[in-house]
């Protein structure tokens, strides 16, 4: 393990947290993660000690080869750190592993000690679950907080999921007995297409990003890669009556639901994210971004 002394200083840290396993349906919360580290070049500084949260006969290690030498890649939680230097500097510690086998208590405490040595104000985790939500529609986030005062200041939604949590919903809570400002936003993914990858869902999580932090996230090729996994689904709907049909209630439903929200109050809500947009964008709508690393289940409306 890097020691945290490699580290600089770190400018106004917020950690970002993905769990692979069964908060992460399509893959989507841990593909968003892994966006953010591959778009800015995030290097690992920290690792947690794999035999004291995986059950190997769970999740397995890996073998390869390293130029004729075999070497084992343990399942664990690995740390990284970015600086993302617009619209201003800011660091991201970026914390991506697979949800921990046991002793799930220790696991969060160590994670909100780093938080705590790096001086992190504020801790976003990212989820997926499986829901009744049509292919064809956005995909809905929902962003929640145990934290009655960023519940207030964020305009998001105190959690009162009742039921079966994973560890995005423990470390949530270890957030709030901590005293450690926390979000979880959670992506709906179409239970009838549930298999990986889901770039649509991973998308829209990645614009929750932006939008919360005031940053401008390069899509790269997730924007083409959205729209052609829609349009692999809508194909393979096509070929089946049913699937179709179930597809169209699904969208009705929807459609049905959100009357409401087409009121003044979403409609200004709306138009305040755009000019937010407009803010960041220089005179071509565009603004460069740069950017560098720093140096050293069951569907459930939940945390």
């Amino acid at each position: 393990m890097i020691e945290l002394e490699d580290l600089p200083e770190l400018i106004d840290p917020v950690m970002i947290c993905a769990f692979e396993g069964w908060n992460d349906a399509g893959d989507a919360a841990s593909a968003a993660l892994g966006h953010l580290d591959e778009t800015w070049g995030g290097k690992v500084f920290a690792a947690l000690d794999a035999e004291d949260y995986y059950d190997f006969q769970v999740n397995r290690p890996t073998i390869w080869l390293d130029g004729g030498v075999r070497r084992i890649t343990w399942p664990t939680t690995r740390l990284s750190v970015v600086r993302v230097t617009e619209p201003k500097p800011r660091d991201l510690v970026l914390v991506r592993g697979i949800e921990p086998s046991m002793r799930w208590r220790s696991y969060c405490n160590e994670l909100l000690g780093f938080a705590h040595e790096l001086g992190v104000e504020l801790v976003v985790i990212l989820g997926a679950l499986l829901g009744d939500t049509p292919h064809t529609r956005p995909v809905p986030v929902s962003g929640v907080t145990s934290d009655p005062t960023v519940a207030r200041s964020l305009d998001l939604e105190e959690s009162r999921y009742e039921g079966p949590t994973g560890i995005v919903g423990v470390l949530q809570e270890a957030c709030a007995h901590a005293g450690v400002p926390a979000v979880t936003f959670w992506a709906a993914v179409p239970h009838y297409v549930s298999q990986p990858p889901n770039p649509k869902a991973t998308l829209a999580l990645i614009n929750k990003v932006e939008d919360l932090l005031d940053l401008r996230i390069p899509p790269g090729e997730l924007a083409d890669d959205a729209r052609a996994w829609q349009l692999g689904v809508d194909q393979l709907a096509a070929e089946d009556s049913e699937v179709a049909e179930y597809v169209q209630q699904l969208e009705e439903a929807q459609d049905t639901a959100e009357l409401p929200e087409a009121s003044g109050d979403a409609i200004a809500r709306e138009f305040e994210r755009y000019l937010r947009r407009r803010e960041n964008q220089g005179p071509k709508g565009e603004k460069p971004i740069t950017g560098h690393a720093t140096e050293r289940p069951k569907d459930e409306d939940e945390e």
